[in-house]
């Protein structure tokens, strides 16, 4: 199985700066923390099955990702959530157009301490008012959000700004995306906040499940009531699938940038990449998509079928089968 950490990301951007020769074939990657492992483990694999092609992998969050990209500075952009209209016009602006390629589907995941014994399950209102903007200073002790819970300080770990996952987050929380209170502890870096809920009893985070699944050991995943009436439900592969686990399943991408696609090493990696994509996806502990998603994104490439199927907005509760239906129309 493949061991993802984003140290091996400095190795490659250093790869990027310092060692690699002009005549070098280098596919230049960046963006989400969230898609990473899965990127970085194709990267993996596509590099023993190619030598002497290269491919670096860094990680600023999805909107860092791409304003790297509408720069055209890099080839390829990891996204944890489709591109927004802002960043449409800036890739228009620069004359970047873009091929959108649906990878796997995420269950974005809540995490406590293992050792907290007394949150058995979270509902989104009462999340929302945990992270909505009205908490900050406010809400600082659990038995605030729920009486039933302990009057204990409560420790705040999420995505940074430049993150794909703190948008998706707030918009399917809090109800809409970037809102949320500012006094938590926040970083693109998703290995941060891993070790700042393991750390704390009084803790609580969110990220994508990839990053639980490594560190089932250090925290428990919390599992979700949607609305009243509805059950709680844990993140998994079976309830991604179902369409159960709600608000927090979504789809996850890369974004190529058409004319690097004339570049023989990347059409060879984006080639690999989505036949590759579902074994590795389930290796880092995402869902794979059908075969015919990634059937339909090769042939989104080759007739030329640039651009978004999401009109530049987030949306919160597309399952897989919505996502096939829409990328099948673009």
């Amino acid at each position: 199985m493949h061991k993802f950490t984003l140290k091996s990301t400095l190795g490659a951007c250093a790869f990027a700066l310092l060692g690699a020769s002009a005549s070098a074939q280098v596919v230049k990657i960046d963006g989400s923390s969230t898609v990473y492992p899965v990127t970085e483990a194709v990267a993996e694999e596509f590099q023993k099955a190619n030598k002497g092609l290269k491919v670096t992998v860094g990680v600023s969050g999805t909107g860092g990702g791409f304003k790297k990209f509408c720069r055209n500075e890099t080839d390829i952009s990891d996204a944890s959530r489709p591109i927004t209209k802002s960043e449409m016009e800036a890739c228009k602006a620069a004359g970047i157009e873009y091929y959108e390629l649906p990878v796997a589907f995420d269950a974005l995941t809540v995490v406590i301490n293992p050792k907290n014994t007394w949150l058995k399950q979270a509902t989104v209102a009462e999340l929302k008012k945990l992270w909505e903007p009205a908490a900050q200073g406010k809400i600082t002790r659990w038995n605030q959000v729920n009486p039933s819970w302990p009057d204990q300080p409560v420790k705040l770990f999420g995505a940074g700004s430049d993150s794909g996952t703190f948008d998706y987050f707030t918009e399917a929380i809090v109800g809409k995306s970037k809102s949320s209170r500012g006094d938590f502890t926040a970083s693109e870096d998703d290995n941060v906040l891993v070790q700042g809920v393991a750390g704390d009893v009084n803790a609580i985070g969110y990220f994508g499940y990839a990053y639980y699944a490594e560190n089932t050991g250090k925290l428990k995943a919390l599992p979700i009531v949607e609305k009243d009436g509805k059950p709680a439900v844990a993140p998994s592969e079976a309830s991604v699938l179902s369409g159960a686990y709600q608000p927090l399943s979504r789809p996850i991408f890369i974004y190529v940038n058409a004319k690097a696609l004339a570049k023989p090493e990347v059409k060879k990696f984006v080639d690999f990449y989505m036949a590759n994509a579902a074994k590795m996806a389930k290796e880092v502990k995402y869902v794979p998509l059908p075969a015919d998603a990634y059937k339909i994104a090769l042939d989104h490439v080759a007739k030329g079928k640039k651009g978004t199927v999401f009109g530049g907005k987030n949306e919160v509760g597309i399952t897989i089968s919505d996502l096939l239906k829409r990328e099948a129309t673009l």
